[in-house]
């Protein structure tokens, strides 16, 4: 549990005391009493609590249920409140179990970090209603007779530790840690309790006879399986034990194992499974069998011979790859989340030492390692000599870099050595397709990992049951892909066979055939191959990448043409700006189509990210390439890009009508096709519509929508509704124009272009201003600045009138409002602002 510092900021630093109270059978109360009867009850407890607290000085961190995490500068203070509490319930039906213990926390930006907020959960739970519990530091720092209970391990694992009662009460005995031979980590467990509490659900399933976590080695495989096994102790009465089988290298050896940790002896001339069955008859308990994938297949046939002889036994495996058991269920183990894995790392770090900022320097880092568990302790344990920022600008190295202490298990002494192990079980052909599909940087389809890396359906599947592969369902079929950590072990064993040109090579030819295939679909933005392309994108880049080192211009070029529909659609204009770039130094000093399209192309980003200049310049040089070239579609697309940059930059209109004109002319001489004539028309409206030209504007923007559906291009009739609807705004007919407006924003929302989103609110805005809607209109203004800024978007001088005037606006409103408005417009998310400036012009109609 951790507390939201942005909600509570008086909470205690240094050494603080926490008191944990939970309610005792909630469950079976509430059908005692009735919803009705219960509600009242559990409110007037909640009453007690927190006056009771409040009346010592207890600051509420946080309430879960009928559950409270309390805070107290002071030991006694806690606990006099837990005695007042306890007192003023009396014998009344809500029975409390309260947990009080003493530590000294990290209090970041996102609430209380470490294991002694843990720790005094895990007392409280191990109570009963009407008993406080108190651990042995705080009852070091109070003045009052305590009973001692004697040591107790709890299921966080940890050693035994002296619990103390608070009062001379009898209870039964506490619900601490028994029969087990389970290990006490170095460390406390943090986070994932969603993953452990879905471990925790299979394990105590009657239908559960093996579970077995996979994961690669890092994963934190081994850390769930002792925090799941510990949660379920209460329902195996005959004990949760543990057998580690990382040392064995010979997989007979495992049974005897299993009765060694049982203390069952063998018999001569009896099969083990035999023996151990006699010996477990009728016995419930949890056996985590641990680290087992390099003894397989042979171990997993002996347990599953153990489970038949076992049947009241229940197994829990931890493996790289998954048995093959009938009885077996596989639960792939994920990653940690980004919130547990900076609080993981930032309380590693805090362990060894070092007290870190929770900024976004350490997110970013967690990012990098993947939030791998492994990858995170190791990175942590770094801090004391390098900075999170030092350790970012080292991940390159991060595979040599990150070392374990000297008490680690020696496959974990490095990652390098935790992933080498699981690849040096592999066969040839295994290690082959294995470091050919690091060249995929963001996964593949099965079709590119069998034309790219050679794969067949059982190299592919047996990678995955190693869980060095992972798979995924996407809308556009399964895809397999490394965890990056993985990855980059897997690129080194590429490069070190020599094989990256070949493989990068094959990914380049065939994506290229790829795209082209969906050319069609891509041009017109069809949701599905703009998804697929999605999709693919890390590994476009990697293909870019090849041909630019190749100097391949025409592999180049192709990649960028059939990418270009994708960069516009997605806003993903620094993208588009960068490959076109690279497109245009590369053809420097040619004069042809090729060189007009990329400096065309070029100047298109560059003017979205108010790079006017080199805007003009490249497309003043386009349209000179294409004329002397004589490549008339080519001349014409330039001088329409122009027109659409000097109504943006100049608004002069004659220029603008001159310059369309005759790129229409050209078209028109050229036979291009009526989705390019689309486009010119749509450009041709939008920019006579800045111009103050509403009427022409109207005019080329209705042939647009005509050319558009007649091309079949729906998103074109998207954009084509956007520039209507800020036509129809900015000349009066505001009901016209906010409907229009609200239609196409719910198209650009839908199709994930988020430039046409900021522009969709912007229009909305400039309604609701016209409306007199002030707050709703800054509030959508304010958030289109923030989208424009997230997507490096410069404002055209066009629009920047429109902009002053949301910003007057806003700088009108008394402090305190223009305080929660920029507030509202921080933490509004894109999707919500969109549904949000479509429920407001649906409701005006």
């Amino acid at each position: 549990m951790v507390h939201d510092a942005g909600v509570h900021t008086d909470l205690p630093t240094g050494t603080v005391t926490f008191v944990f109270t939970d309610v005792e059978g909630s469950t079976q109360l509430l059908d005692e009493l009735g919803p009705g009867t219960y509600a009242g009850v559990l409110a007037e407890h909640r009453r007690i609590v927190r006056e009771s607290s409040t009346s010592y000085g207890g600051a509420e961190v946080d309430t879960q249920g009928d559950a409270f995490f309390l805070a107290f500068e002071r030991a006694p203070d806690g606990l006099d409140a837990a005695a007042l509490i306890m007192e003023r319930l009396g014998e009344g039906p809500i029975r409390l179990r309260i947990g009080v213990h003493t530590g000294a926390p990290l209090l970041t930006d996102e609430g209380y970090v470490g294991g002694d907020v843990h720790r005094a959960a895990r007392i409280a739970a191990a109570g009963h209603g009407g008993q406080v519990l108190v651990s042995a530091s705080t009852a070091t720092l109070v003045d009052v007779p305590l009973r001692d209970l004697g040591e107790h391990r709890f299921k966080d694992l940890r050693a035994p530790e002296r619990v103390f009662q608070l009062g001379e009460g009898e209870f039964p005995p506490l619900k601490s840690l028994h029969r087990s031979n389970l290990p006490v980590p170095a460390t406390p467990f943090l986070g994932r309790e969603h993953e452990l509490e879905a471990v925790v659900a299979l394990l105590t399933d009657p239908d559960t006879r093996l579970l077995t976590l996979t994961g690669p080695g890092g994963t934190g495989k081994t850390r769930l399986a002792l925090q799941a096994a510990a949660e379920t102790a209460d329902a195996f009465p005959d004990g949760v034990w543990w057998v580690p089988l990382a040392p064995l290298r010979d997989a007979a050896l495992v049974l005897p194992m299993v009765a060694r940790a049982l203390e069952v002896s063998e018999q001569p001339d009896i099969e083990m499974e035999v023996t151990l069955g006699q010996a477990l008859h009728g016995r419930r308990m949890l056996l985590l069998i641990d680290n087992l994938e390099h003894l397989l297949p042979e171990a997993g046939e002996d347990l599953g011979a153990l489970g038949t002889a076992c049947p009241t036994l229940t197994l829990l495996a931890t493996s790289r790859e998954r048995l093959q058991l009938q009885a077996e269920t596989t639960w792939p183990v994920p990653p940690m989340s980004e919130t547990d894995g900076v609080r993981l790392f930032v309380e590693r770090a805090r362990q060894a030492g070092v007290g870190l900022a929770l900024d976004e320097t350490v997110r970013e880092l967690c990012r990098r390692l993947d939030e791998l568990p492994l990858a995170l302790e190791l990175a942590a344990a770094r801090t004391g000599l390098f900075s999170p920022v030092q350790l970012l600008d080292r991940l390159a190295q991060r595979l040599d870099l990150l070392k374990g202490s000297r008490d680690a298990d020696p496959r974990q002494q490095t990652l390098r050595a935790t992933i080498d192990w699981s690849h040096e079980l592999l066969t040839d052909d295994e290690q082959r397709v294995y470091r050919a599909l690091s060249v995929f940087a963001g996964g593949c389809t099965w079709e590119a990992a069998e034309q790219v890396a050679g794969a067949d359906p059982d190299l592919l599947q047996s990678l995955l049951d190693k869980s060095l592969v992972r798979r995924r369902d996407t809308q556009h079929g399964p895809r397999y892909w490394m965890l990056e950590t993985i990855r980059e072990h897997a690129h080194a064993e590429l490069e070190r066979a020599g094989e990256v040109t070949a493989c990068e090579s094959a990914l380049t030819g065939w994506l290229r055939g790829e795209l082209e295939r969906r050319a069609e679909s891509l041009l017109i933005v069809e949701t599905e191959a703009i998804g697929w392309l999605a999709e693919e994108e890390p590994n476009l880049q990697i293909a870019l990448r090849r041909v630019i080192d190749a100097r391949d211009r025409d592999a180049l070029l192709s990649l960028i043409e059939s990418a270009n529909s994708y960069w516009m659609s997605k806003s993903a204009y620094r993208q588009g700006a960068e490959w076109t770039s690279a497109a245009i130094r590369l053809t420097e000093g040619e004069h042809d189509s090729a060189r007009a399209d990329s400096l065309r192309r070029g100047a298109f980003f560059a003017r979205l990210l108010g790079r006017y200049g080199e805007a003009r310049a490249w497309l003043e040089e386009a349209i000179d390439v294409a004329h002397v070239s004589g490549d008339v579609l080519g001349e014409a697309k330039a001088l329409q890009e122009l027109g659409r940059f000097v109504a943006q930059t100049d608004s002069e209109r004659d220029r603008v009508v001159a310059l369309f004109e005759r790129a229409l002319e050209l078209e028109e001489a050229g036979q291009a096709t009526e989705h390019d004539r689309g486009i010119t028309r749509y450009r041709y409206g939008a920019s006579l519509g800045e111009c103050d030209d509403p009427d022409g504007a109207m005019r080329e923007l209705s042939e647009a929508d005509r050319l558009f559906a007649a091309s079949g291009f729906a998103y074109g009739r998207t954009m084509t509704r956007g520039a209507l609807g800020w036509v129809q705004i900015l000349h009066g007919d505001l009901d016209t124009g906010l409907a229009l407006s609200a239609d196409a924003l719910e198209g650009f929302l839908q199709a994930g272009d988020w430039d046409g989103v900021s522009r969709g609110l912007g229009n909305i805005a400039s309604g609701l201003v016209r409306r007199g809607q002030d707050s709703e209109a800054a509030l959508l203004g304010l958030v289109m600045g923030r989208i424009d800024t997230e997507l490096g978007t410069a404002v055209a001088p066009a629009w920047q009138s429109e902009v002053a005037k949301i910003h007057q606006l806003v700088a009108s409103l008394p402090d305190a409002d223009r305080d929660r408005l920029h507030a509202d417009a921080s933490s509004m998310s894109r999707d919500d602002a969109a549904h949000l400036a479509i429920a407001l012009c649906r409701s005006l109609q």
